[in-house]
């Protein structure tokens, strides 16, 4: 049933931020995870190790609502998503004809809003209720090719905005529900003229948008997106061609970037939802699953069901909601309070750790379970949430960071044996950290539902 899905008119999509010809700079990380979605900045400015309130911290500035959303940095200028109105408070929602959703852009050096712009929701959106409250109204993370920013707002559609807020075009790729209640979260890529959008749940498929005018220059579907929350990437072939991959239920799939053409599939785990996403190095794809486990390396650049010919090993490796972060021939995930570090080559393991958490207790697994599980919710968009982690580990300066919805983040040395740094929070700020960090110049950028935060060593406190 899984081949009869993909052997039909399946899928596409492309990837990635294409910093181009345009006025985006090599340290940028302007889009999910940073260039091509690996999670690591190449910039060799040392980054800390650790923060407070009274250490290390440039600028603290608060959001005009809550959001999953990671913050993505252009030049001198954070880009950041939030929601407002509607759902304010998790106990009185109030109306949806009270929503809004923000695009702000603020100064880097300063945390300065430089401009914000508010955008009217396409009603009737889903809910704010059950397990759609662990998801809430701004969970996809905006993209920049260092001219326009390209935001998706599910039901509400892609927009467009130019670098001083002018909005440029609105195009709907679909109004559908999910039929989980879990909501929306996969964000778009860009890839040469194309801004690429995984309206997985808005409408099954995947959609390219032209960057110029929100055009559809092509869309594509099937029925196994409608459980997918991940975040395609580009793959770079030998012969100098690109594969946009994508995680799906069971399977990996393989598309042309311009014209959305399903080229290849691969089995991949028996997760009934794809949650994380897929990253790529050398012309490998590397996937580790959450809810039932499973762990790939697939080599791209085949042709049809490549499951016997194309994977490279696999394994049980469990990685929950977070994307794992490659560096240095090594895999490095985070899922429910337990560390993990594989062999990229083999997938043989290197290590596994339990993760130690504030007062020195180690993570005792309280943020595991399905997606939504726990106790659900925002929980007023504050205190300590149940449910498990949704960011993802980022790396820079031999160092990983992971942020946990209680808002502490874990600090790795990037080793071949487990090596916990340091593990830091905001002690004010007990509210939902659920977005993955953006690194930019030695500087982390940290979000949660209440605040935005730059973390650095060259604050001089």
């Amino acid at each position: 049933m899984r081949k009869a899905i993909v052997g039909r008119s399946v899928l596409a999509a492309a990837l990635l931020l294409l910093v181009g010809a345009t006025a985006s700079w090599s340290g940028d990380w302007s889009r999910f995870r940073g260039p091509n979605g690996l999670g690591e900045s190449p910039d060799p400015t040392p980054t800390p190790v650790e923060w407070s309130e009274t250490k290390n911290l440039k600028w603290k500035v608060a959001l005009p609502g809550p959001g999953l959303s990671s913050p993505i940095i252009v030049g001198d200028r954070i880009f950041v998503t939030c929601w407002s109105g509607y759902a304010a408070d998790a106990k009185q929602p109030g109306s949806q004809e009270d929503l809004k959703r923000h695009l702000l852009c603020l100064d880097r050096q300063s945390g300065k809003p430089l401009w914000s712009k508010a955008v009217d929701p396409v009603l009737p959106e889903e809910p704010f209720r059950g397990m759609f409250a662990e998801n809430g109204y701004a969970s996809h993370t905006p993209a920049s090719d260092g001219e326009r920013v390209f935001v998706f707002f599910g039901k509400t559609g892609v927009l467009a905005f130019d670098m001083d807020g002018g909005q440029l075009w609105q195009t709907s790729v679909g109004t559908d529900n999910d039929w989980r209640g879990w909501g929306s979260a996969s964000s778009p890529i860009l890839y040469k003229n194309l801004v690429i959008v995984p309206a997985t749940v808005e409408s099954h498929s995947l959609v390219a948008l032209d960057k110029q005018t929100g055009a559809v220059v092509w869309r594509k579907e099937a029925e196994g997106f409608g459980s997918t929350w991940g975040t395609p990437v580009l793959v770079d072939l030998p012969d100098g061609r690109q594969e946009l991959v994508l995680s799906v239920p069971f399977e990996i799939w393989g598309f042309n970037p311009d014209t959305g053409k399903l080229l290849w599939y691969c089995e991949s785990n028996e997760a009934d939802s794809a949650c994380s996403s897929v990253i790529a190095h050398d012309g490998i794809v590397y996937s580790i699953e959450g809810r039932n486990g499973g762990s790939i390396a697939i080599r791209a650049g085949g042709e049809g069901n490549v499951t016997k010919t194309h994977v490279v090993w696999s394994g049980r490796d469990r990685g929950r909601i977070g994307t794992p972060a490659y560096h240095d021939g090594r895999l490095y995930s985070i899922g429910g309070g337990i560390a993990n570090c594989l062999d990229a080559t083999t997938g043989k393991q290197i290590y596994q750790a339990r993760i130690k958490r504030s007062g020195g207790a180690e993570d005792a697994g309280a943020n595991e379970g399905p997606r939504g599980g726990g106790r659900g919710g925002f929980g007023g968009f504050g205190g300590m949430l149940g449910g498990q982690d949704y960011s993802s580990p980022v790396i820079a300066d031999g160092k990983l960071y992971y942020v946990m919805r209680s808002g502490e983040t874990v600090v790795l040395k990037l080793s071949d044996s487990f090596e916990q740094l340091a593990v830091n929070r905001f002690a004010s700020d007990a509210g939902n950290y659920s977005a993955t960090p953006a690194i930019v110049d030695g500087e982390l950028f940290i979000r949660s539902n209440a605040f935005l935060y730059c973390v650095s060593k060259k604050t001089g406190k």
